[in-house]
């Protein structure tokens, strides 16, 4: 059976390949346009992409970007700023995404929540980096941006290129995109056509008269004989269903023959009619269309949806479906299984101090050591950061729970080695046993959760089990929150404050407001109890805003009383310097409460500082350019170094109480607070020591230079009523050598607890 090519057809499909040819190279350089306000990190930025071989351009605002963007051709990746003047990273992003261009967004964000970053992925954009990062993981973002564009490009392509060829399609015989086969009644091959040579490497002269289970695998045979050789005609025929081809053409890599995914479409051939309830059967007619490429990406994309893909291990999803089957057989067969939440210990701490980058590195061992824990017929899934979960079915007794447990922190227990770092990891692990601990998947992850939250709260890198007595503390986590809500609605915070004395004169000098809660069972509340419940559900800002604005107006008060020299300061949490209006209100809270601006002094922790570096900077420096004074809190704690202190605006450091706590005896204990107080005198800056409580400590410090000092050695934070009799009474300090003196002297101004 022969066919002379149609002229048309021959001329269409030098057309197609003519188009598909003509489709824009994918080698050319990455254009990327480096939009951001801050000059210095534009044209570093710009420096640095330029050496690696990337064409560069620079636009100092959204404003700018989106002018640029008007112009063809328009670049391939924008590294954005999120915090602009004018014109916001977010809003850059929504004008972009209106328009379907061909170019992918990565966000520059020095914001600490994810809440603003998400935002963005959200509305378009492709990927993102924290400030500060490392050039390294600048250019692994890059490249990973690069390949996802890269391969959205070829998918185009290769979508264009199946679409004209399904137009060949229905020419089918000799340009037909698809192997078009005749089979007799007993099921040898009467015509192929060329694609079969492709397809299997097999010559169309080869194959016929061969039957074809020639070309068929072996374990596709059964199915074979009801769709390849099919004998049903309209609506009753196959249609595209999938078999297994055995190919002459050397396999993928290498390594033996080839394997091909076909979808076969076949209807049977009948004489005096065409319908198989008359006439005689002649064969089957049928197509075989290559659709491994197709096949393998859908395998990608179910993979994908059901596996982390950084672990390469079970996802949440799959985790749950297990789980659910998993309590359906335990249920039937009324047996046991656990679950075991894994939360690493001190991961954080290696992702903010050596990047991203490590951090997935060192997950990916993580995994693989949990991996070797795994029991026959064990499931372990990564939920999330760093965050894992162990399914662990027919489960004897808690004693093989535990097992696996201990095996686990045995093996999380020795070093990894990610790139030139050794870096140690533990692991808090809940345990939840079924039907002991939950009837349901979720009931059991929950209660795996808290357990885990209970070996947390005990020190970390073990174990537990799920007891009753423990949702009861995580329902009383719940009611607390509640209460607090309640407690803001109905102001029953307050500030407390402690004074800070000057050693030289004896006098107090300033003040640190403090956060209490005045609750109707428990009395006074002390902030541990209670700020990092605040700052875990976002009730911190409210908080912050509650206590700051009654300590304004308390100390306005006792300025117009004579003490206009009196000092505030004021603590700022993270959540509340993320707020883009928090200039805006702290100096319009100044304002209303008629506090002198010049007496306040906001104290940060250097944790925060570090994390927002770019985005707390510019926000302090219009603070301090006001007349607000800037002290960081807990110095000596944190990450930062003499480098960040000089670019910042501050004015006071304030001594951690763990280190004033290490002054005892000769001093030798207390190098560190002699090593801060001295960096301070030399970089101009005052000093605080916080936490004194004995003559021994007031004493060093007054030597070692630091004559700024609070603690209990002269009071207790007290209400505000308590305050003003401190400033009535004043203070006395005596000759700190005669230690009975100046602990009497102290007593004096000791309040409640």
């Amino acid at each position: 059976m022969t066919m002379t090519p149609d002229p048309g057809l021959v001329s269409l499909a030098a057309g197609l390949v003519d188009s598909a040819d003509a489709e824009p190279a994918l080698s050319v350089p990455t254009a990327v346009l480096i939009v951001d306000d801050q000059p210095r990190m534009r044209e570093s930025l710009g420096a640095l992409l330029s050496g690696r071989g990337f064409e560069v351009e620079l636009a100092d605002s959204g404003a700018a970007a989106l002018e640029r963007m008007e112009r063809p051709p328009v670049p391939d990746l924008i590294l954005l700023d999120m915090v602009m003047p004018g014109t916001s990273g977010l809003e850059v992003i929504a004008a972009l995404a209106a328009r379907d261009l061909d170019t992918r967004i990565v966000v520059l964000s020095g914001e600490p929540s994810f809440e603003h970053v998400q935002r963005a992925l959200t509305q378009g954009a492709a990927d993102f980096l924290r400030k500060p990062f490392e050039s390294e993981e600048l250019f692994s973002t890059l490249a990973r941006v690069e390949r996802g564009l890269d391969l959205e490009r070829r998918a185009r392509v290769a979508e264009k290129r199946l679409t004209e060829s399904e137009r060949l399609h229905r020419f089918m015989i000799d340009h037909a995109p698809d192997m078009v086969y005749l089979l007799d009644p007993e099921g040898c091959f009467t015509f192929v056509n060329d694609r079969a040579s492709a397809l299997l490497g097999w010559p169309r002269e080869a194959l016929l008269g061969r039957h074809y289970t020639t070309v068929v695998h072996e374990q596709d045979f059964e199915l074979a004989r009801f769709v390849f050789n099919e004998r049903r005609t309209g609506d009753r025929a196959s249609r595209d269903v999938e078999l297994r081809l055995r190919s002459r053409l050397p396999a993928q890599g290498g390594g033996g023959q080839g394997e091909v995914v076909a979808e076969i479409t076949a209807t049977g051939i009948y004489a005096a009619g065409g319908s198989d309830t008359r006439g005689d059967f002649l064969g089957t007619y049928g197509l075989a269309r290559d659709v491994t490429e197709r096949k393998r990406a859908q395998e990608m994309v179910q993979y994908q949806a059901y596996h982390d893909l950084l672990t390469h291990l079970p996802n949440r999803a799959l985790f749950n479906d297990r789980l659910e089957l998993a309590v359906t057989q335990a249920r039937r067969k009324e047996g046991r299984l656990a679950v075991m939440f894994l939360d690493l210990d001190r991961f954080k701490v290696v992702n903010d101090t050596l990047g991203h980058t490590v951090g997935d590195r060192l997950l990916k061992q993580v995994a693989e050591r949990l991996r070797n824990c795994l029991r026959g017929g064990d499931t372990l899934a990564r939920l999330g950061g760093d965050e894992f979960c162990f399914l662990l079915p027919d489960v004897g007794c808690q004693e093989d729970a535990a097992g696996v447990a201990q095996k686990v922190l045995d093996r999380l227990s020795t070093p990894f080695q990610v790139e030139d770092h050794e870096l140690f990891v533990g692991a808090s692990i809940g345990i939840s046993v079924y039907p002991d601990s939950g009837a349901s998947v979720e009931a059991l992850i929950q209660s795996a959760d808290i357990a885990m939250y209970h070996i947390k709260g005990r020190g970390k890198n073990g174990y537990a089990f799920f007891l009753p007595d423990m949702n009861a503390k995580f329902c009383s986590l719940l009611a607390l929150e509640r209460e607090l809500r309640n407690a803001l609605a109905n102001d029953d915070l307050e500030p407390f404050f402690q004074p800070q004395v000057d050693l030289h004169t004896g006098a107090i000098i300033g003040v640190e407001a403090l956060a209490r809660w005045h609750h109707p069972e428990r009395g006074v509340v002390e902030p541990i109890d209670f700020i990092p419940m605040a700052e875990e559900t976002g009730l911190i800002l409210q908080v912050d805003r509650c206590i700051q604005r009654k300590a304004c107006e308390a100390v306005a008060a006792w300025q117009r009383g004579g003490h206009a020299e009196l000092s505030l300061s004021l603590n700022v949490s993270a959540a509340q310097m993320e707020q883009a209006d928090f200039v805006e209100r702290m100096l319009a809270m100044f304002e209303e409460t008629g506090v002198s601006i010049d007496s306040i002094r906001l104290e940060i922790t250097e944790s925060v500082i570090m994390r927002e570096m770019e985005v707390i900077l510019p926000k302090l420096r219009r603070l301090r350019s006001n007349g607000v004074r800037i002290g960081i809190d807990d110095f000596g704690t944190g990450y930062s170094s003499l480098s960040y202190l000089q670019r910042f605006p501050v004015d006071t450091l304030k001594i951690d109480r763990s280190f004033v706590c290490d002054i005892r005896g000769d001093g030798g204990d207390a190098s560190l607070v002699n090593a801060i107080i001295h960096m301070a005198r030399g970089l101009g800056l005052d000093i605080v020591a916080e936490g004194v409580e004995n003559s021994l400590q007031l004493r060093y410090l007054q030597q070692q230079g630091c004559h700024q000092v609070q603690g209990y050695i002269f009071s207790r934070p007290v209400d505000r009523s308590g305050f003003e009799i401190c400033l009535a009474e004043g203070v006395t300090l005596a000759d700190p050598e005669e230690e009975s003196s100046t602990l009497r002297s102290a007593s004096r101004l000791r309040g409640p607890a």
